[in-house]
């Protein structure tokens, strides 16, 4: 059934409560996300759900149009949120190099040797600590103890009300109380930004209005503040 352009415009108003009711219903932890860009993707979904309604199949409109706003949201989600195996692959490769540095040097090696180990320059670190920053978004122990996060997706970050098993949640409370102990150990700026992020759940564009610098240098020193607890946990696991 095809609308009117005029009656496609008063659907569209009419039923702009239910876009916001779907949207803030999709729990997504990101705080990049801001709720208006979804607003405005939930309207497309909207959208397509007047273009494409049949009342000859007896399902009410709003039943409809809550699964088009829903699905064109977590579509965009899909598309938007997506970290490559290619990325994965050189961010293993970056922990690979780090390791035999360590061993042959008997000392923890600063980035620029390891770059230097894998013929990379500072464009291509930047690239490396985006993806950490991107694994991130999962959440913390996600981004600290995970090595491998084939094809991670932001819909992967939808809120998961599953429960764990004792022994699932016994390693769950252990890598927290180490992930704990480890942030104690960083910087006061480092853990503000920890702290601004995952706790305040702010977005990067107003922790970079509170410490005065770039969006993209939040991005890098999140990266690196990620790559580093993964530096101070291992030997704790290792005890």
């Amino acid at each position: 059934m095809s609308y009117p352009q005029s009656d496609q415009d008063s659907l569209i108003i009419k039923y702009l409560p239910l876009v916001k009711r779907v949207v803030g219903r999709i729990e997504v932890k990101d705080s990049e996300y801001e709720k208006e860009d979804l607003l405005s993707v939930g309207v497309m979904g909207l959208m397509d759900a007047i273009k494409k309604y049949d009342n000859k199949k007896q399902v009410p409109f709003e039943a409809y149009a809550t699964l088009r706003i829903r699905g064109t949201v977590i579509d965009e989600l899909r598309k938007s949120g997506r970290v490559s195996r290619d990325k994965i692959a050189k961010l293993n490769q970056y922990y690979s190099a780090k390791e035999d540095l360590e061993k042959r040097l008997v000392r923890t090696p600063d980035e620029s040797e390891i770059c230097e180990e894998l013929g990379i320059g500072d464009k291509e670190l930047y690239k490396l600590h985006e993806t950490v920053h991107y694994l991130s978004k999962i959440s913390l122990e996600s981004a600290v103890y995970s090595k491998n996060g084939d094809d991670i997706q932001l819909i992967d970050m939808v809120e998961d009300n599953n429960t764990f098993s004792p022994e699932e949640q016994y390693v769950k409370n252990e890598e927290k109380e180490v992930l704990s102990m480890a942030i104690s150990k960083l910087k006061d700026r480092e853990r503000i930004i920890l702290n601004l992020y995952y706790v305040e759940e702010l977005p990067l564009k107003d922790i970079a209005y509170i410490l005065d610098i770039s969006i993209p240098r939040v991005s890098q020193i999140h990266g690196k503040v990620l790559i580093k607890l993964r530096q101070i946990i291992k030997p704790m696991l290792e005890e």
